[in-house]
């Protein structure tokens, strides 16, 4: 086993998560729900990427979206951005525009920290009496996503008067109408085109006070249709709903000399802009802070563009107006009418949003996992939130496997991709399950092909390596079935699915196994965008655990006939498999000639061997191969593909680790043997399968070895080389990085079957002081295992959320 990285102690190290400088600048935290779009926070706290137009927006800035601050002591008032310094370069061809604020006073300071849902940015400056610490987030309940899938963002201003004499403070919001927006210009000021009609509408009631945006210019089926709103509940309250209509940067110098004694002054304007044209407005909250006491500035900033494109390609109509796709409405456009409606529902049930996105946060953050693992589970969360997702009106879950800068990329909702996935399934079981009705019910054709792609639940131009299907993708379809039914506990559900799943099977058998021996054989496409040929690991093993899963189902859906052959199939498959591919250190795809097609892996040590392995153990189905070999397997993916240091590694593929950085690769060959021209992304590393093979080193017993990988891969995302809330492959925010979620389950040993009613941990690590977040299908919490003085181990099961009635705890379950 090669030697590890990292000391033993680092990998193990329970402790806070790491914090951000204001140099990290690549550092940024998404705000926003499922399938809503999204607005992240910059390490500075400022607001960047605004995301929320139903389609990818890396790098958007709103012009004028930002908070400031006045504060009064005695007769002087100092005035800040409520951001620290911008950071270099300062390369802009025409200097900053006035728009982005750049000219401004700022903090001296700031510090983030990130614990997914939850940010905390703090600002300070010697030259000011006060400290700020803004909390920001969108409500996340698992196995709520209605709640989870809010187009909102609560930001909230904690401010500590540090000084010996009381301050007068006044935070305030700025916010342009950006109902018509269709991105800014070269020279950095909003295009014009969508703009006109626009109004700001000051609104006051129960509590809540801020602006409305909405536009009188865009039909209700137009995609630039929508509306913002931007409240806040604290009760002293000063407004600008209009900043001054007036040429060149006359506004922005008004907005700020009028904040110089901490009041806003309304301008009486008529009720909407002119075409091409929009308004920015401001909404600020007042407070008396005595020496030493602090006070909470709450705001809740909310958006609602119902419309996306009827259409995979999400470039089309980004204008609006009629672009012959159609349009369909997203899932929170059926629960609410505008943004206001949503920022009144946020207020109306604030204690049990809140409270619960506190309690999940708790449960996970209060685990004894290694802060790392924590890091990478929760920051791959936002996969679910960003734009790599969207939620539908009538309930579909789709998905691309990442984001362009601009739009979606991979269209689909990828099989062979979400195979890695298992965030979604533990958090949100019922929008995973509804990928299996898609997957299912809507492309699996007569003959049981599965479109690895999806074609037929959503419209537009698939990629073009939907040629076939695809052998990994939907054989581990299947697998997942079983999962979502083994964490769900519904065998109604499951075998109204199994005709389907069936067919499927079946189809799976005459394609990629004709013979019937139980191998993999002949052309397989799969992720790796090629297709491996003959006897190999990756879609051999995930046949084997596909055939365990179908002959469960069967046996519970009462096709016994079924089960009697997959069940035979699957126990000579296994015996010939681990016989056919084993060469005494490891799996390998075998070929007379290796030459013969392109891009096969040959002898070649590749770390997605045991991924069918993986899932299985996470599934609940044991072992498909001996055991003792699959751990010397999996050892052997770390001890030959984990690379310590990219400097002289030669990679002619795309390049996401280089320099001193370390990470997994693809695929090496450690005794030679490398094919003339080797799969395409074998040099790669991708974080989703660095999770997978680190969560079954974990599972296999190598701890300290699985923890090495995942510490490698946070290493990377340090804010200032990579984003640790976007682990990207094919795109932003990859759905393969998901995988990470894999680490918890394997650390805390958790099995689920809720079919029979039992689940069970075998933690392995920090055993006899463990505590760790679980979720079923109906419910989740924490679990505790302590060792007393008297080496007695108790455990007990904390219910947060559903119930665990009639569930056996511990006990042996029956595979």
């Amino acid at each position: 086993m090669a030697r590890l990285p990292y000391p033993r102690k680092k990998l193990r190290m329970i402790g806070p998560q790491r914090s951000y400088d204001p140099e990290a600048t690549q550092a940024a935290f998404l705000l926003g729900g499922i399938g809503t779009g999204n607005i992240s926070v910059g390490a500075r706290g400022e607001l960047r990427d605004w995301e929320i137009f139903n389609r990818s927006a890396k790098g958007q800035r709103m012009p004028y979206g930002f908070f400031s601050v006045a504060i009064k002591e005695g007769n002087k008032v100092e005035t800040r951005v409520l951001e620290s310094r911008l950071q270099p370069p300062y390369a802009e061809s025409h200097g900053f525009h006035p728009s982005t604020t750049a000219g401004l006073p700022r903090f001296a300071h700031s510090e983030m920290r990130g614990e997914y849902p939850l940010l905390w940015v703090d600002l300070w400056d010697d030259e000011l009496p006060l400290k700020v610490t803004l909390e920001a987030y969108t409500p996340l309940i698992p196995h709520e996503p209605d709640d989870s899938g809010l187009p909102t963002a609560v930001l909230t201003y904690t401010i500590r008067n540090t000084g010996t004499t009381p301050i007068e403070v006044t935070v305030v919001g700025s916010l342009t109408n950006a109902v018509g927006f269709t991105g800014v210009d070269q020279f950095g000021a909003l295009k014009t085109q969508g703009f006109g009609g626009n109004v700001d509408e000051l609104r006051s009631e129960n509590g809540l006070t801020g602006v409305y945006f909405w536009s009188r210019k865009h039909p209700e089926d137009d995609i630039l249709h929508g509306s913002l709103a931007l409240a806040t509940t604290n009760m002293r309250t000063t407004a600008k709903p209009h900043w001054l209509r007036s040429g060149w940067w006359d506004p922005l110098r008004e907005y700020w000399d009028d904040l110089q004694d901490g009041r806003l002054t309304p301008h009486c304007y008529s009720e909407q802009s002119e075409e091409g044209k929009t308004d920015v407005a401001s909404i600020g909250a007042t407070e008396e802070i005595a020496s030493g006491e602090e006070k909470r500035f709450r705001f809740i900033l909310s958006w609602h563009f119902p419309n996306r494109v009827r259409h995979w390609d999400q470039r089309l109509c980004a204008r609006g107006g009629d672009c012959g796709q159609g349009t369909v409405r997203n899932r929170y456009a059926a629960r609410f009418d505008d943004a206001w409606e949503v920022t009144r529902y946020v207020v109306d049930t604030w204690n049990h949003l809140e409270s619960m996105t506190h309690a999940f946060h708790d449960a996970l953050f209060g685990s004894t996992l290694p802060a790392h693992v924590l890091d990478a589970a929760s920051a791959n969360i936002t996969a679910l939130r960003s734009n790599t997702c969207f939620w539908l009106e009538d309930g579909t879950f789709l998905a691309y496997e990442g984001c362009f800068d601009d739009a979606g990329c991979c269209s689909g909702s990828c099989t062979h991709v979400w195979n890695y996935e298992q965030t979604l399934a533990y958090l949100f079981p019922t929008l995973e399950r509804s990928m299996r009705e898609v997957e299912f019910r809507s492309e699996t054709q007569p003959d049981g092909e599965m479109n690895f792609r999806a074609r037929n639940a959503f419209p537009g131009t698939i990629n073009s390596d939907t040629t076939e299907a695809a052998s990994d993708g939907q054989l581990g379809s299947i697998t997942r079935v079983y999962r979502e039914w083994k964490l769900s506990g519904d065998t109604a559900w499951m075998a109204g699915l199994w005709p389907r799943v069936k067919l499927s099977m079946d189809y799976s058998i005459r394609t990629w196994d004709p013979d019937e021996d139980g191998v993999t054989d002949g052309r397989q496409h799969n992720t790796y965008d090629i297709q491996f040929y003959g006897p190999n690991p990756l879609s051999g093993v995930i046949y084997i655990a596909a055939l365990r899963a179908a002959t469960k189902m069967a046996e519970a859906a009462g096709d016994y006939e079924a089960a009697d052959r997959y069940s035979r199939l699957y126990g000579k498959g296994g015996r010939r498999l681990d016989r056919t591919l084993w060469n005494g250190e490891y799996y390998e795809q075998r070929l007379p000639d290796v030459n013969a097609h392109k891009y096969q892996h040959g002898v070649g040590c590749l770390a997605d061997q045991l991924l069918g392995q993986l899932n299985a153990h996470l599934a609940g189905l044991g072992y498909l191969l001996p055991p003792r070999r699959v751990k010397k397997a999996i050892g052997a993916v770390y001890s030959h593909n984990l690379l310590t240091d990219f400097s002289h590694h030669d990679n002619c593929q795309r390049t996401y680790a280089l320099n001193d950085e370390a990470g997994l690769l693809l695929c090496t060959w450690p005794n030679g043997g490398r094919p003339r021209i080797p799969f395409p992304y074998s040099h790669e590393v991708w974080t989703g399968i660095e999770y997978q093979v680190a969560a079954h080193l974990i599972w296999e017993g190598l701890l300290d070895e699985g923890l090495a990988i995942v510490k490698a891969v946070r290493d990377r995302h340090d804010g200032v080389r990579r984003n640790p809330w976007d682990e990207f492959e094919c795109g932003h925010h990859y759905a393969r990085s998901m995988s990470s979620w894999g680490l918890i389950l394997a650390l805390s040993g958790y099995q689920c079957d809720m079919a029979e009613k039992r689940i069970s941990f075998t933690p392995r690590i920090n055993g006899d002081d463990f505590r760790c977040f679980w979720s079923t299908g109906t419910a989740w919490g924490t679990y505790t295992q302590k060792r007393d003085a008297n080496g007695n181990l108790t455990h007990s099961v904390e219910v947060i959320h559903g119930n665990l009635r009639g569930v056996k705890v511990n006990e042996e379950p029956h595979w």
